[in-house]
């Protein structure tokens, strides 16, 4: 989800900002910057964002102040870990916006909804899976990348709906009856494109997926 800054306050676009902000400076701060020294991990990186940059332009108008798109997030948190997820989920965004797509307005909002909100609900439930779950193929698989969008797609649909009611842009009764009926519609394809995508990469280029290790899921199992 992404939201239009225009029908909000200035006050409300300034607290976007302060929410913003301090985690988009952690992920830069935290990034193995290192890693992409190698021209492979580079390549992917690169990739990944121009693939997610196409995705993202694929969109539609669900109220004047609401744009949906599918995300992704989940797939490219898991490929290259939370900071740089966050970090290229920014660039996307960006680019994204001087491409004309989304409006500048909005775009420490958007970066709420549509990078970090997700980015990090997929890290945290990696770190949880990983803690109480065994670490198997289908678990990674399943509860990762399939069960782990389509939340982290709700949470984005639900922090935007939040948003748009604390910031008065529309009541809460109206987003309830015009939005929330077409959630399911909307996230499932989140869960089923970010499944699919992850379920491929690992069977086929398990290196490109930095949350994946042959040793830890498959050998032994």
């Amino acid at each position: 989800m992404e939201l239009s800054g225009e029908l909000f306050s200035a006050s409300a676009l300034v607290w976007s900002w302060v929410a913003a902000m301090p985690l988009l400076a952690g992920a830069l701060w935290m990034a193995p910057w290192h890693r992409l020294r190698d021209p492979e991990k580079q390549h992917v990186f690169l990739a990944a964002c121009v693939s997610l940059m196409v995705l993202w332009l694929v969109r539609t108008e669900v109220t004047p102040a609401l744009t949906f798109h599918l995300l992704g997030m989940t797939a490219l948190t898991l490929m290259v870990g939370w900071s740089r997820a966050v970090i290229g989920g920014t660039l996307v965004l960006a680019a994204v916006t001087v491409a004309g797509a989304s409006q500048t307005s909005g775009f420490a909002l958007s970066l709420l909804t549509a990078v970090l909100a997700p980015a990090t609900l997929t890290q945290v439930g990696l770190v949880l899976v990983r803690s109480f779950l065994p670490k198997h193929f289908f678990v990674f698989v399943f509860v990762n990348a399939f069960l782990m969008a389509g939340l982290a797609g709700l949470a984005s649909g639900f922090l935007a709906l939040a948003i748009l009611s604390l910031g008065e842009v529309h009541h809460s009764d109206e987003l309830g009856r015009v939005v929330l009926p077409f959630f399911p519609l909307m996230f499932f394809p989140e869960a089923i494109l970010n499944g699919w995508l992850v379920t491929l990469l690992v069977a086929l280029r398990p290196r490109w997926i930095w949350s994946f290790r042959d040793e830890e899921y498959l050998h032994g199992k």
